[in-house]
């Protein structure tokens, strides 16, 4: 049996895993494929740094091209990260015949279409299961499982290190600024966290998955994007006592062939089993017309889960190549990109208002609702010590963004508001 040789572009944390799993999974990756899969180059930043696995000395390179312009090389696999460089080394792996998996989000969020494009040129593959939430094979399920029905909706708690820090500050009732500080302690978040707490390592993910899910050709610049970091201890407290949970949510939906993507910190009802997915683990609910409500529930990251999806790539990847079919399974764009307009985006929404407290003031608040159409579900007026104005906290019925932000900019200049503190998406 000719062995499947593997060039492994990086030997971090998640590269260390795939060769923990093709070394002691070798009998099972065998009876799978028919053949040995090897590892056969590796390029590493330096050469004489002490590993945390021992790897033949021989197999390191600090030279990108001895891996990707190796003759007996048959799949590339990319856990190095960035973009530019590495984009370039994947199109060369590709133009030479090489199959590729990577776990790389940014690369396939940016660059996606023209990658996959080069790979069915060269009648490559190019999977990419690692880049979206770890552990959970979403983006097969996406490609494979839902290839006969019509997805609608995909929703997804798809960054760890934010549902971390909710979950700490609905649970523990710890500032933002507190939980933060612990997660990049524990290694949860970066030095520099803003890809994660703004949203936009979720964005990423969420443009991956609805080009996916609509078979559209979604960009990074069509999802609308508001991180975490201004979500306060009142917000929690309060979404709690009317039996909500805050989330960051990736949300993709589609209405009448229009769509319309965004991240944002959303009130999830506490019977949504998605309100339940606490810590570092990442959920993914996705709604087809004909099978209704499913979700996918797991670890979001880490070394061995996020390297169990690159090896069932590679698995994947090897059985075409034993049927002769690489490069044939299509997943680009079929349908016009129509994205809704604001009027056309539609969900309900939470609003806590500091107002004056004096007699009248709410029915100024209702009808400046009443004047741009938006009904309420409900009006409730809290008592808090610790604040000398009136709190007031209002759950629309559906209204579209467009009217919202009509009557937020009413707001600003009604003398009896004396702030909007808080504007939430409101979901399950």
């Amino acid at each position: 049996m000719k062995p499947v040789k593997v060039g492994l572009l990086g030997l971090g944390t998640v590269g260390t895993g795939v060769i923990r799993i093709v070394e002691g999974h070798q009998e099972d990756l065998q009876s799978q494929v028919g053949s040995p899969i090897i590892i056969e180059k590796v390029l590493v930043q330096n050469r004489s740094k002490v590993r945390s696995i021992s790897i033949d000395a021989d197999k390191l390179t600090e030279d990108p091209y001895e891996v990707i312009h190796h003759p007996d090389i048959d799949v590339i696999v990319e856990v190095m990260g960035g973009i530019d460089h590495t984009k370039q080394y994947i199109m060369e792996a590709l133009a030479r015949g090489k199959h590729v998996v990577t776990a790389n989000k940014d690369l396939m969020a940016l660059h996606g279409p023209e990658i996959l494009a080069k790979a069915q040129e060269h009648r490559c593959d190019v999977l990419y299961e690692a880049s979206v939430a770890g552990g959970i094979p979403i983006i097969r399920t996406l490609i494979e499982g839902f290839s006969s029905d019509r997805i609608t909706k995909i929703m997804g708690i798809v960054n760890g290190t934010t549902n971390y820090i909710l979950t700490k500050m609905s649970q523990e009732g710890a500032s933002y600024d507190e939980v933060l500080k612990e997660a990049q302690q524990l290694g949860y978040a970066e030095a520099d966290p803003t890809s994660d707490v703004e949203g936009l390592d979720a964005a990423r993910k969420m443009t991956i998955l609805a080009r996916l899910g609509f078979r559209a050709d979604i960009s990074l610049e069509d999802v609308s994007v508001k991180g975490i970091s201004s979500v306060s201890r009142d917000d929690i407290l309060y979404a709690k006592r009317l039996g909500y949970e805050v989330k960051l949510l990736g949300i993709a939906d589609r209405q009448d062939d229009y769509i319309s993507v965004s991240v944002q910190p959303t009130m999830v009802k506490n019977t949504h089993p998605i309100a339940s997915v606490n810590g570092v683990f990442n959920a993914v609910y996705v709604h087809g017309e004909a099978v209704g409500e499913t979700m996918f529930y797991g670890a979001g990251a880490g070394e061995m889960p996020t390297a169990t999806s690159i090896v069932a790539d590679l698995v994947a990847v090897v059985k075409n190549q034993k049927l002769g079919v690489n490069g044939l399974q299509s997943t680009a764009a079929y349908n016009v990109k129509k994205l809704k307009s604001d009027e056309q985006i539609a969900y309900k929404y939470f609003l806590l208002l500091h107002v004056d407290d004096r007699a009248g003031v709410l029915a100024r608040i209702t009808q400046v609702f009443a004047e741009y159409e938006v009904s309420l579900e409900s009006v409730l007026q809290q008592p808090n010590p610790a604040n000398p104005e009136a709190e007031i906290i209002v759950i629309t019925h559906d209204a579209n963004k467009a009217a919202m932000n009509k009557v937020l900019q009413a707001f600003e200049s009604l003398e009896v508001v004396r702030r909007v503190k808080s504007v939430y998406r409101v979901e399950g």
